[in-house]
C-alpha cells in the first residue's frame, strides 16, 4: 500500500530516527513518502566532519541543533520555512524519475518551473537551487530524501554553513547563499501548507491509491532508541584523535579530507571525511584509511582492491601528496 506520513515533531533527532525506522521496516509493497520539518538545525552528511562543514560554536550559541543523517552528501540548514521529503521503497519499486516527478509536478502546480540537475539538486528554470537530495541503498530498500526551501532564513543559512572554497568554486559561485532560492521569492503564495497539499496531490496522481497517516498514529517505540543515538555527541560530532597534517582534495564526485598523525614516523590516518553521495563506497574507503595496519606503503594497494575508479583517484592523489 502506498502511504504518505505527515510528521508532527520539529526535532531533527526524532525525525531522522523515524525516517530510519521507516527505511528499516519498508516492505516490498508500495512507496512511502514522509514529509517532515526540523527547527533551527544544520544536518550534515554521514561521512562529513562537523567542524569543517558548520560553524558549530555559532550554531550552539544561537540555540541551534547539529544533526547527522545516514545518507551522504553535504551540509544543509533547516528551519520551519523548509519542508523535507523522504521517498522510501523496495528495490523493485524505487524509481528516481517517478519520485522526482512528484516534486517537480508539485512545484509546477504552484506556478514554478523546476528541473533536476547535477548530482543531487533541483533548481528553478533560471538555475537557482531550492532542493538538495541524498540517497541510501541497502540490499532490499532504497531512500531518496531532500529539502524544499520555501521561506528559510537565508541569513542563518549563510552564517552557519561553511563549505570549502573549492566546493563553491566547483559550483561557480562565491557563497552558499548565492546559489539557493526560497520558492516564496518565485511565488509569494507558497507556504508549507500549500506545498504539503501539492505534494500529496502529485504523489496520488503518480502512484494512485494512497493512505495518508499522521506520525502520531504510528508505533514509535523503535524510534526513541535511535533518537537517543542521533542526539549523542559521539554520533553528531564523531570521535576526535590527534593529528598534525590535513590534506584535502575535490574530485568530480565529492570532496575528501584526510587528517594524519606523523608522530612516530610513518603517517597514519586519524580521520577521513567526505560529502560523497555514495555512503557504502566511502565506508569502504574509510575502512582502508582507518585500519591500524595501514601505513603510507600499503594504502594504495588496498584502495585499488576496492575496484572502483573513485578509489583509484583517491589512491593516485594520496600518493602524490604524501
Amino acid at each position: 500500500m502506498n502511504r504518505i506520513i505527515l510528521g508532527n515533531s520539529h526535532s531533527p533527532y526524532f525525525n531522522l530516527a523515524l525516517e530510519e525506522c521507516l527505511f528499516n521496516e519498508q516492505g516490498d509493497d508500495g512507496v512511502t513518502l514522509y514529509l517532515w520539518q526540523n527547527e533551527h538545525t544544520v544536518v550534515i552528511g554521514r561521512n562529513q566532519n562537523a567542524y569543517r562543514e558548520c560553524r558549530t560554536r555559532l550554531l550552539s550559541e544561537e540555540g541551534g541543533n547539529l544533526a547527522r543523517r545516514t545518507t551522504g552528501g553535504g551540509a544543509v540548514y533547516h528551519d520551519l520555512g523548509n519542508l523535507n521529503f523522504s521517498f522510501i521503497a523496495s528495490k523493485q519499486n524505487y524509481n528516481l524519475k517517478r519520485q522526482l516527478s512528484v516534486i517537480i509536478d508539485a512545484v509546477g502546480s504552484l506556478g514554478i518551473n523546476a528541473c533536476f540537475t547535477g548530482r543531487n539538486d533541483i533548481t528553478t528554470d533560471d538555475g537557482a537551487k531550492f532542493s538538495g537530495n541524498a540517497f541510501l541503498h541497502n540490499r532490499t530498500t532504497s531512500l531518496q530524501h531532500g529539502t524544499l526551501l520555501l521561506d528559510v532564513c537565508m541569513d542563518r543559512l549563510g552564517r552557519y554553513l561553511a563549505p570549502s572554497k573549492e566546493k563553491l568554486a566547483s559550483k561557480g559561485v562565491d557563497s552558499v547563499r548565492s546559489r539557493v532560492v526560497n520558492l516564496r521569492e518565485k511565488n509569494p503564495d507558497v507556504t508549507v501548507e500549500s506545498m504539503t497539499a501539492a505534494l500529496i496531490s502529485s504523489f496520488k496522481a503518480q502512484y494512485g491509491e494512497t493512505e495518508v497517516i499522521r506520525e502520531s498514529d504510528l508505533d514509535l517505540s523503535a524510534v526513541y532508541e535511535i533518537e537517543k543515538r542521533n542526539a549523542s555527541e559521539a554520533w553528531c560530532y564523531g570521535g576526535t584523535r590527534p593529528y598534525d597534517v590535513v590534506l584535502s582534495h575535490r574530485f568530480s564526485w565529492g570532496e575528501v579530507e584526510i587528517k594524519l598523525s606523523t608522530t612516530g614516523g610513518s603517517p597514519r590516518c586519524t580521520d577521513i571525511s567526505s560529502d560523497c553521495m555514495d555512503v557504502e563506497f566511502f565506508e569502504d574507503v574509510k575502512a582502508v584509511f582507518m585500519s591500524l595496519e595501514n601505513t603510507c606503503d600499503n594504502y594504495k594497494a588496498e584502495l585499488l582492491a576496492i575496484n572502483d575508479d573513485r578509489a583509484a583517484e583517491i589512491a593516485d592523489w594520496f600518493a602524490t601528496v604524501l
